[in-house]
């Protein structure tokens, strides 16, 4: 009975994105996005996978490599946002991985998703992966900031208040379903309140020295 209960409860909520994302742009995915999908599909799962679940700040590093960590997976696409995630999460969780680590949405606030909308994805991803692969553990990382002194990415650029908000969304689900924070934002921050120039070459995208930031957050996660 609790699982039909639960079933309903996940349709009714996805009927309801789908009522509040017909005036957005909810269907776009990146050119790279059906190809790296079937790349994605033609590899073999194992239950000791360490999932790497995001956008191109994800995909544009070699988890293996960075994090000296054979099980890990990268699950990147580039441009891609929430509702990119959750049309290929199955991909994902048909192998009930180890570990999963989500990075997504700073694409959705530069697409003017609304924050509510984003923070509903999330949770669907969430709900999703607890019910499909259980014994999975979830870590859902903050946004990282931006630095609007680059020119590259102006729609992502000035949105501070967005990331914010939805990083004290991420904060409240990951306590809601006791999911595992990885706080990012505070660890790439310059005393101006941008992502520290030294770590971006863009100010979007992180560079070598950005990603070894990361690594040294993740470490006692792994």
């Amino acid at each position: 009975m609790k699982k039909i209960l639960s079933t309903l409860a996940l349709l009714a909520s996805a009927l309801l994105l789908h009522a509040q994302s017909t005036t957005i742009d909810s269907g776009y995915r990146p050119p790279t996005y059906p190809s790296r999908l079937a790349l994605f599909k033609s590899y073999p799962n194992s239950t000791s996978d360490v999932v790497f679940l995001g956008n191109s700040i994800t995909a544009g590093v070699d988890w293996n490599e960075l994090l000296q960590l054979p099980q890990a997976r990268n699950r990147g696409i580039s441009g891609d946002i929430t509702f990119g995630v959750l049309q290929r999460l199955d991909e994902v969780t048909e192998g009930h991985p180890a570990k999963v680590f989500i990075l997504i949405g700073i694409n959705d606030i530069g697409r003017d998703i609304p924050d509510s909308l984003i923070l509903r994805n999330y949770e669907w991803m969430i709900r999703r992966i607890q019910m499909a692969s259980p014994r999975t553990k979830i870590y859902f990382q903050t946004l990282l900031p931006t630095n609007n002194t680059f020119t590259q990415h102006k729609e992502h650029y000035n949105k501070d208040e967005h990331i914010l908000a939805v990083n004290q969304g991420i904060k409240r689900l990951t306590e809601q379903y006791h999911i595992t924070l990885v706080d990012l934002h505070p660890h790439f921050l310059d005393k101006n309140g941008k992502l520290d120039a030294s770590y971006t070459m863009d100010g979007l995208h992180l560079n070598d020295r950005g990603y070894q930031v990361w690594k040294a957050v993740l470490q006692p996660y792994l």
